[in-house]
């Protein structure tokens, strides 16, 4: 029962982050392989299974804010569809204690990148954007590849790495943020399964349930309270937490 209350209130939180901010989801395989002291494929299946329905929540709010072009996203996503299938496979030949590493690094690394980035308003819309990423299937495919790869390997949910290339890429932020969200449905489900085959599924069912309850309810209430929020206090205060707990377990 304390698992099942511990999880349910992590994800009402990372949730509520994430519906918030955006960013957030890369804490939830540090909870659940430092906290509860899973295994790094349990950490990760149930991590995924929770960004999946993030993504689809998230993208279509976005979607109905006229923030996300569909077919872009589409092309972004098969790459990384295939990156995530890849990222996968190496999570089983790479040893955990390193992986374990690997995932404390993406945390350090995205605590730094939210608090170094300056948050400005795009004066672009992303029809008049001159992105060549937007013209360019073959650019779209890589960088969905690579960036799949390392977040399913990692752990990390995908818009925390994603946005911010494409944004520096040249599509306007509320584009990226929502093309994100997206194309992070698209490296959870393979993701997911890929790391739920590798568990006792029944012995983790009852926690898989409660997580992807809660994350739901965490995005929800977190989305519908995002613009009364100071988003960008509230980044850097995640940013700040998240690189404290990554140095002390990389130090550790």
């Amino acid at each position: 029962m304390m698992i099942l209350l511990m999880t349910a209130v992590a994800n009402l939180a990372v949730g509520a982050l994430v519906g918030l901010c955006g960013v957030a989801g890369f804490l939830l395989p540090m909870f659940y392989t430092t906290v509860l002291e899973m295994r790094v494929s349990e950490g990760l299946a149930l991590s995924f299974t929770a960004f999946i329905l993030s993504g689809i929540l998230g993208s279509w709010n976005y979607q109905k804010a006229g923030n996300l072009d569909v077919g872009f996203g589409l092309r972004l996503s098969a790459g990384s569809l295939a990156g995530a299938i890849l990222g996968v496979y190496l999570n089983q030949i790479i040893p955990e204690e390193q992986v374990k590493i690997l995932l404390y690094l993406v945390v350090l690394l995205s605590g730094i990148s939210i608090l170094c980035r300056k948050e400005r308003a795009s004066a672009c819309s992303y029809e008049t954007s001159t992105a060549p990423i937007k013209e360019r299937l073959f650019l779209a495919l890589l960088l969905g590849f690579s960036t799949g790869a390392v977040c399913s390997l990692s752990g990390a949910g995908g818009p925390v790495l994603v946005m911010p290339l494409l944004v520096l890429l040249g599509i306007p932020v509320h584009t990226a943020v929502g093309i994100a969200l997206f194309n992070s449905i698209f490296i959870g489900i393979p993701a997911a399964a890929g790391y739920l085959m590798q568990c006792d599924l029944l012995g983790i069912l009852p926690v898989l349930a409660v997580a992807f309850l809660s994350h739901g309810i965490g995005v929800f209430y977190g989305s519908s309270c995002a613009a009364r929020i100071n988003q960008g206090l509230l980044k850097k205060a995640v940013a700040i937490f998240s690189i404290i707990i990554a140095i002390w377990k990389l130090v550790g």
